[in-house]
């Protein structure tokens, strides 16, 4: 695979220039003539490495800046303001969603976002290292860079990790910088499939990615359903979690319309104390803490009519909200027994077990389990339960034996067949 780090020349591609030159050079793409030149070569490679640098912490939708791209042959930067200032990246877009394509991404929620909000579809297929890493044994949530000097080696630079990506001119170095974010993926990419293949886990990081694409499709439908990521939404009651639910609905939209971060709006613990104590004129409005009068200026009334509105919804349209209660001595002593079963199945199959499932996925697995209720956490759909859910199912039941090896000092589970046999 060619290596950017041997070929620190930087070509900046004029309209209807082609350069000539005996080695792939970094391009850096800032026109849409330039654009379309590079989409024919990479349309010639079944995949492609991306990466994107973006500006995120004055906008509601963070400002793309660059697209990095790479194939075994090709490298290039496109520079994303400056390709639109006088054309379109529509060619770009309709390569990156080509289904002949495998995309490679690390870490690639943010980057398909980005991308799906752009394109206006999620680029499929995808393949996100960060993933597969973690269903290899690589730890979850293992780092571009640590994975790098893993398998190659080599120490990445951090020269500008702290670079304001949206500053122009961009250094030769800043570019070849942002290139390294792509310069080894699609060879970390080999070497997992290759590491799942054997493993027999293709189907299962397959299921991963499956889940990634739903998550990032959903984002587009959460407005009505922001308010539960407001932290301690949960402490209401319900009537008062309908008028957090609709004020957080129109702050979306608000910071969307405006294109600002939504606490630049309005910040969660003023909605919070809106749905708490919610005030009946503008007056009582303007008194509130952390309410700034300008907000009540522009959209006072506007508020005062959302909370409104919500107080009128009948109690069947209010939402549902978990009541928290500490789980019992016993229960406790059950999930951490679940645990312990759960980090030594993990170390057996080589897999992170932050992956399996978190200590609230084995406290509602105990909680139903208790209840007779029904079961249904991700422990026990799909590759989960093949690799775990059955065996914890299995010690909820009797059905197993677990001691402590004295050599080892290890768990080891035992099947009581007499147990299965009754079961």
């Amino acid at each position: 695979m060619w290596n950017p780090r041997d070929h620190r020349t930087i070509l900046t591609i004029q309209p209807n220039e082609r350069p000539v030159t005996t080695t792939p050079p970094m391009l850096y793409v800032t026109d849409q003539s330039a654009l379309e030149t590079l989409c024919q070569t990479l349309r010639q490679s079944p995949r492609l490495a991306l990466d994107t640098e973006f500006v995120g912490e004055d906008t509601f939708v963070p400002r793309l800046e660059l697209i990095q791209v790479a194939t075994a042959s090709t490298a290039a930067v496109i520079d994303f303001p400056a390709v639109q200032a006088n054309g379109s990246l529509d060619v770009f877009w309709e390569l990156i969603c080509d289904a002949k394509i495998e995309k490679i991404v690390h870490a690639g929620r943010q980057d398909l976002d980005l991308f799906a909000t752009h394109a206006g579809q999620i680029p499929k297929p995808f393949f996100d290292t960060q993933i597969a890493a973690a269903m290899v044994g690589y730890g979850a949530q293992v780092a571009y860079a640590g994975l790098v000097q893993r398998l190659h080696g080599t120490k990445l630079a951090k020269a500008h990790t702290f670079t304001n990506w949206s500053a122009r001119p961009l250094s030769d170095d800043q570019i070849a910088y942002a290139l390294e974010d792509v310069e080894f993926l699609l060879s970390i990419h080999t070497h997992l499939q290759d590491r799942l293949s054997s493993l027999g886990r293709l189907e299962w990081v397959g299921e991963e990615f499956a889940r990634l694409e739903t998550a990032v499709g959903e984002k587009s439908r959460e407005p009505q359903e922001r308010y539960q990521r407001i932290r301690g939404w949960d402490t209401l009651k319900p009537k008062g979690a309908a008028v957090l639910r609709e004020l957080a609905a129109w702050r979306e939209a608000e910071a969307r319309r405006r294109n600002v971060p939504r606490g630049r709006v309005m910040r969660d613990e003023v909605l919070l104390q809106l749905a708490r104590h919610p005030p009946k004129s503008v007056s009582e409005l303007r008194g509130l803490r952390g309410v700034h009068s300008s907000e009540v200026d522009r959209h006072g009334e506007q508020l005062l009519a959302t909370i409104t509105s919500a107080l009128a919804l009948p109690a069947s349209a209010w939402p549902e909200v978990p009541r928290e209660r500490k789980p019992d001595p016993e229960s406790t002593g059950i999930v951490e027994l679940l645990q312990a079963v759960l980090k030594a199945r993990a170390a057996e199959e080589g897999i992170a077990p932050t992956m399996l499932a978190t200590s609230s996925d084995l406290q509602a697995l105990v909680e139903a389990k208790q209840n007779r209720a029904t079961l249904d956490v991700p422990i026990l759909r799909g590759w989960r339960r093949q690799l775990a859910g059955d065996l914890l199912l299995q010690v909820l039941d009797g059905a197993v034996t677990i001691t402590v090896d004295r050599t080892s000092g290890a768990l080891r589970m035992i099947q009581d067949h007499a147990s299965n046999a009754a079961n």
